[in-house]
């Protein structure tokens, strides 16, 4: 082959490789352009990107008030989460399948923000007639829950299944219409910000996922 055409041939593979790094590298700027959580307010989950701390932030889909009871017998509300980020799930005492893994995953994010005050869990019993104070108290002790750190509360069916279903969105059976007599199942956590706004959902069986709940939550830390 000519000298000359190797040499041409040369510079244009060269030029090819420089400008495919170039290019490489802009994606990755654009990737890491988020610098917040998104918000959420509906069963698809559908994410919206607001400013946190502005007028749009505050007139978005809250989780309302509550009054339910933990495994101490004290009453909880959303004033009792004042300044906390939290996350939430749905479990019962008795279930015989996911309900010990979601625990024991959910240990795991307790122990991740043991020194962080601003940090609660807040775990829902779905069969609140059987899960009373005392049972919630003994199903704590044998899986390692910190009562100022994790709580979990019992109360009216009515309420929790409304707040399951209407409020944090939890289950995933879209456009299904369902009452207070099908049975609120899912291994979905949710993440609650300090104003009370949903910023992100994960699968409580899946190490991935709870890994990713882990960041989420230090970022929250660090956006208030």
């Amino acid at each position: 082959m000519n000298k000359s055409i190797v040499i041409i041939l040369f510079f244009i593979i060269f030029a090819s490789c420089k400008e495919a790094v170039k290019k490489e590298n802009i994606q990755i700027t654009e990737t890491s352009r988020v610098e917040h959580l998104p918000y959420y307010n509906g069963e698809s989950f559908t994410p919206h990107w607001i400013t946190p701390n502005t007028e749009e932030e505050k007139q978005f889909h809250k989780i309302p008030d509550f009054k339910l009871v933990d495994q101490l017998g004290d009453t909880l509300t959303q004033k009792s989460f004042n300044n906390q980020i939290y996350i939430t799930d749905f479990f019962f005492t008795s279930c015989p399948g996911i309900c010990l893994k979601m625990t024991n995953n959910m240990t795991k994010v307790q122990e991740a923000f043991l020194d962080h005050p601003e940090v609660a869990i807040l775990s829902h019993s779905v069969t609140p007639s059987i899960d009373s104070v005392s049972v919630l108290k003994t199903y704590a002790e044998k899986n390692g829950v910190i009562d100022s750190k994790w709580h979990l509360v019992t109360g009216d069916k009515t309420e929790i299944y409304n707040l399951g279903r209407n409020e944090y969105f939890v289950e995933n059976d879209l456009g299904i219409p369902k009452d207070i007599n099908d049975f609120l199942h899912t291994e979905n956590f949710l993440l609650i910000d300090k104003n009370k706004h949903i910023r992100g959902i994960y699968n409580g069986l899946n190490r991935a996922s709870i890994a990713q709940l882990i960041t989420d939550v230090n970022a929250l830390l660090e956006e208030s």
